[in-house]
């Protein structure tokens, strides 16, 4: 499971041990080059995104290191601190960590074709380019809404929260802010867009609301009935359960939708910067982009790829209503310890935590 990790204390002593996987090149060259991938996308996941670069690059090989988000962090910054050379390209659902990065001096400027045509909010002085564009969502089990409208807006949730409280009691789920990087950022949002927020938190209290640190501890318990309603998920994860299971319902919160991207970047100190734009432009490029939407289930953002599930058509239908987070440095405010120790005191006294 990929997650998101907001803040970040001190630099691991150690890098942590990579799940490393090498796809030789398929023209069995056996001096290829070697494009080297620091990632948070599962490589299962990242399979077809690979096979397809390989096909259209066929001398090049592939490694590729699935690790958690603060290690993708850590592992730039101390390769790069020790002189030596680090990944040829960094994918990272940590907004964040990756802004920062770049903020830092750890990326460089890669000046693709495409980046003239990327969404100004998604581009970041060419160094650090969202790649995805991936809704927070309400989502529910269908049976247990039969007959009825699920909540829809955040003002409808805390209604259905207080009528419902003793039927739904522990029935309700979303994620633990003090573990979850994304769902701190998206509560972090929340704050930003929506004034009655503390309201809706003290609401999910009362009905006994269970944290969780991961997507997928959420939407199971809500595909199979034994939670009724998940707040503020992550939507790529969730179409592609709702994909498996005809119970599980979405909404797209109709006052506004919260989006997050993943992030990717060419570090400054990478062994093959080339291939680490080649890779770059392939995550870009209309074929990378089809298959992200296609057979990730991951909203594209290519501007020139069609279908429902990209940032195009979703805001040809749903406008305003999406808020999709800017890659800037204002990300970075979401690493502050002070503010960060501040929100989760006053979300755990909403929520009647001890």
């Amino acid at each position: 499971m990929i997650r998101l990790l907001v803040f970040l204390t001190v630099l691991l002593a150690t890098p942590a041990l990579a799940e490393l996987k090498l796809y030789p090149a398929i023209d069995g060259s056996g001096e290829a080059r070697k494009v080297t991938v620091y990632s948070s996308l599962d490589e299962p996941l990242a399979r077809p995104m690979i096979a397809a670069f390989q096909a259209a690059n066929p001398d090049i090989a592939v490694a590729y290191e699935d690790l958690q988000t603060v290690d993708i962090f850590d592992r730039v910054v101390a390769e790069t601190d020790a002189g030596g050379v680090t990944a040829d390209f960094a994918f990272s659902s940590s907004m964040d960590l990756q802004v920062k990065l770049a903020n830092d001096g750890y990326a460089q400027e890669s000046d693709v074709p495409l980046a003239e045509s990327w969404p100004r909010w998604a581009n970041w002085r060419n160094t650090a380019y969202a790649l995805t564009y991936e809704p927070a969502v309400f989502i529910y089990h269908k049976p247990s809404f039969a007959g009825t409208k699920p909540p829809s807006t955040r003002a409808e949730l805390i209604q259905y929260l207080k009528t419902n409280a003793d039927a739904i009691h522990g029935r309700i789920g979303t994620y633990d802010i003090e573990r979850s990087g994304v769902g701190f950022m998206f509560f972090s949002r929340d704050q930003e867009q929506y004034s009655d927020l503390w309201t809706l938190v003290s609401a999910m209290g009362a009905a006994g609301v269970k944290l969780y640190s991961t997507t997928s501890a959420i939407v199971d318990r809500v595909a199979d009935g034994r939670f009724v309603f998940g707040y503020n998920i992550l939507g790529s994860y969730a179409a592609e359960a709702a994909a498996r299971n005809p119970d599980l319902g979405i909404v797209l919160p109709a006052d506004y939708t919260i989006v997050t991207s993943r992030i990717g970047l060419v570090p400054k100190a990478a062994a093959n910067p080339e291939l680490g734009r080649r890779y770059l432009e392939f995550f870009m490029s209309a074929e990378g982009q089809t298959i992200m939407a296609q057979q990730l289930q991951i909203a594209a953002l290519n501007p020139d790829v069609t279908g429902d599930n990209t940032a195009n058509a979703m805001q040809q239908a749903l406008g305003n209503q999406l808020r999709p987070v800017p890659v800037s440095p204002g990300l970075m405010v979401y690493l502050d310890q002070v503010k960060r120790a501040r929100l989760i005191r006053r979300w755990n006294d909403a929520l009647s935590i001890q």
